[in-house]
């Protein structure tokens, strides 16, 4: 198996550090909704919150070679995570309602539900905005 090249890994590491700080924000603002709706909402809202953080940062700070404008690339962000919003809504509603349950785990029952949801889409998701978001119009 052949290493990515430097660059790649570095953008990947990149990636991971601000789609890190979007999660963080993204599970934060859940606890917040949950004081006022229902969790499965509170996950969809948060996720929200979430995805302008991390375009905000991936523009910023991972994708520095894309040329495509802002408004494109926010079209393509926001369709790769129609597809993470769905991985993430399915996996924390699964953890909560289901798996956890069965595992007799209910402390933190909520947060360790949401917390898993959102780190499954994370491969899925860098290539998707590597590739469709901010791919390198040149």
């Amino acid at each position: 198996m052949t290493k990515p090249p430097t660059s790649q890994r570095r953008e990947f590491t990149l990636f991971l550090i601000t789609g890190g700080l979007a999660a963080l924000i993204n599970v934060v603002s859940r606890i917040g909704f949950s004081t006022v709706v229902r969790f499965e909402l509170a996950v969809l809202l948060a996720y929200g919150v979430g995805m302008v953080t991390a375009y905000v940062l991936a523009r910023k700070f991972v994708f520095l070679s894309s040329r495509t404008s802002i408004k494109r690339s926010f079209a393509g962000f926001a369709l790769v995570n129609l597809f993470a919003v769905l991985q993430t809504w399915l996996v924390s509603i699964g953890m909560r309602n289901w798996l956890l349950p069965l595992l007799g785990i209910v402390v933190f029952r909520d947060l360790l539900a949401h917390a898993i949801g959102v780190a499954v889409p994370v491969v899925s998701s860098y290539f998707g905005h590597k590739y469709i978001s901010f791919r390198d119009s040149r």
